[in-house]
């Protein structure tokens, strides 16, 4: 944006790290400085190969463990992305009709990708107002409930529960995976991109499957309905098996978000995780609700994420300004998200981010403001 106002943040107020995305999000310099030691025997070498197929296997084993999957569930993963994901589930998952909980902009996209395929009906979409969430309603002709764990752009979280019905529970959870208590027994598939709490880059799903949701994946890809074999659910889950991925990933992701689970679990795991996400959070919420000229978009405290803070400004002070003003003093990707237009900053909480550097942020907002 042009015109930004000539704002310096005095040294106290910058944080010691400056990155607040919400994904890509804030990578360790420990995992990036292990890579650069033992990447000359990783990277650049063959993906079915030993060297790579060890941390491919490492990074399953290690995410099993953090999520303390019970016996039968399995990891596997592909190239593409959450986004890619929704196509193979689309060919992979769904047998004729799906339901979907519609409450922000990443869950409504799973649902149009639905809603373009035509060897399934029409999807059943239950939407909910932006800043809160709805809740799945059985329905006897559902055999796959989408739900979202928490959504990206409006920093709204839900409780993971699978419907007294039939039918698989699929839950997109890219930017909760890793930072929000869930409970495997309530899904079958939980799927996540890495470039959000597991601190790495983009291009690569990941999915924690029960033998229910596995049983689904060989069905379908046993059966004569077409599928491009890149979006192929039953050809990712059986190269998984062998600790490997359909088509080449990128290396250094894979390595980074083995680097990031180990850590995790040193640190004690999913519940160190979620307790250092809360903290943030509360940081985060109790100085909004102080403030005279900032506000949590999310006006219920229990639907409130702890991953991803959306917090709103009042109609005098521009949200937009003052994230291009952090930004001028290395402080990154505070900005809300634009198609949801609200007056807004968008503040990533994940393990990565130190709260205090959160603290330091909300100090450094209100010395721009009170310059504004």
């Amino acid at each position: 944006m042009s015109n930004i106002p000539s704002i310096e943040l005095p040294s106290q107020l910058i944080p010691a790290d400056g990155r607040f995305g919400s994904g890509p999000s804030k990578v360790r310099t420990e995992s990036l400085l292990e890579l650069g030691v033992t990447g000359a025997n990783f990277m650049g070498t063959s993906h079915r190969q030993p060297g790579v197929k060890s941390v491919v296997g490492a990074m399953r084993n290690g995410i099993k463990e953090l999520f303390s999957l019970p016996d039968g569930y399995e990891v596997m993963l592909g190239v593409g992305g959450a986004s890619s994901f929704w196509a193979s589930a689309a060919f992979g998952l769904i047998e004729k009709k799906s339901q979907h909980l519609d409450f922000g902009v990443f869950s409504g996209k799973f649902a149009k990708v639905v809603q373009g395929a035509p060897h399934l009906d029409e999807p059943e979409i239950i939407k909910g107002g932006m800043g809160t969430h709805p809740l799945p309603v059985p329905n006897p002709e559902v055999d796959l409930y989408a739900l979202t764990h928490n959504e990206t752009t409006t920093g709204v979280m839900m409780p993971i529960e699978r419907p007294d019905a039939a039918g698989i529970v699929a839950v997109d959870a890219t930017s909760a995976a890793g930072g929000m208590a869930v409970d495997p027994n309530q899904f079958d598939v939980y799927y996540f991109s890495p470039q959000k709490v597991f601190g790495a880059d983009g291009g690569l799903w990941i999915a924690l499957i029960s033998p229910a949701g596995a049983e689904r994946i060989e069905k379908l890809g046993d059966s004569d309905r077409w599928v491009p074999q890149f979006l192929s659910l039953k050809a990712a889950l059986n190269n998984s098996r062998k600790d490997q991925t359909t088509n080449t990933p990128a290396l250094s992701t894979i390595f980074l978000v083995r680097s990031q689970v180990d850590s995790m679990l040193e640190m004690g795991g999913l519940d160190w995780a979620v307790a250092r996400c809360a903290k943030s959070s509360e940081i985060v919420y109790s100085w909004a609700e102080a403030s005279d000229y900032a506000y949590p978009f999310v006006s219920n405290p229990a639907e409130r994420s702890t991953n991803v803070a959306t917090i709103n400004f009042n109609e005098g002070v521009s949200a937009d300004t003052v994230s291009a003003v952090l930004r001028e003093n290395g402080i990154l990707d505070t900005g809300g998200y634009r198609a949801l237009g609200e007056n807004q900053l968008r503040l990533a909480m994940f393990p990565n981010v130190e709260p205090s550097d959160l603290e330091t942020l909300t100090k450094a907002i209100d010395y721009i403001v009170e310059r504004l």
